[in-house]
């Protein structure tokens, strides 16, 4: 498999954690979203969506959006499950890791960063944004997760871990004020001691710079 990856992708980082808990092989192929490499014609056939990760499976099948690519891992490799077996339960998990996939993410990636800048927001606007939407977001999963358990719904990490942690990595790179989040605080150190998280950090990948 080759993973389409680009090391401060929070999206990307999601699929390297989850590949890393399957034991699944892969190679990584970075593309550079700051020089704009995914707007490239060739990387546009691969996804045209313009954006990472991106995933090409041994037959040359290409999986993107990283929630899909989640769900197709989880149905094809099990073991170990990112997803509990009741029904109920599995929807809880689901809405805790949309929280951060469907709120937070999308209002504070590259491309609306871009687009604010463009309409002539600064920096210190965008961080400002950015912050905001983490902070409201954080709040939010915050309260939808277990508070009895040493990951965010069980012993293990899960679905909602493989998205709290890469949007933490965020949060911590733009200064969020993260004091009033003790709980997710301690579910990341649990979760950055294992050898599937620590390996997928972005200061771990081959094209951090």
């Amino acid at each position: 498999m080759k993973l389409y990856t680009y090391w401060r992708s929070t999206t990307s980082y999601r699929i390297r954690i989850a590949l890393n808990l399957k034991g699944l092989d892969h190679e990584a192929v970075p593309v550079d979203l700051v020089k704009g490499e995914q707007k490239s014609a060739g990387f546009a056939t691969i996804n045209p969506g313009l954006g990472v990760p991106a995933l090409e499976l041994d037959n040359g099948t290409i999986l993107t959006q990283s929630m899909a690519i989640l769900d197709w891992l989880e149905e094809t490799v099990p073991e170990p499950a990112l997803l509990p077996s009741d029904p109920v339960e599995r929807a809880q998990v689901r809405a805790a890791a949309l929280v951060i996939a469907t709120d937070i993410h999308p209002v504070n990636n590259l491309r609306v960063i871009g687009r604010l800048k463009q309409m002539g927001h600064d920096q210190d606007a965008c961080v400002d944004w950015m912050n905001d939407w983490m902070t409201r977001g954080f709040k939010a999963f915050a309260k939808v997760i277990r508070s009895d358990t040493p990951f965010c719904f069980g012993s293990s990490p899960g679905l909602a871990d493989l998205c709290l942690v890469p949007q933490l990595y965020n949060a911590h790179r733009w200064g969020c004020d993260l004091s009033g989040f003790a709980r997710l605080n301690n579910i990341e150190e649990r979760c950055l001691s294992l050898p599937a998280f620590d390996k997928a950090r972005p200061e771990n990948q081959p094209d951090a710079t």
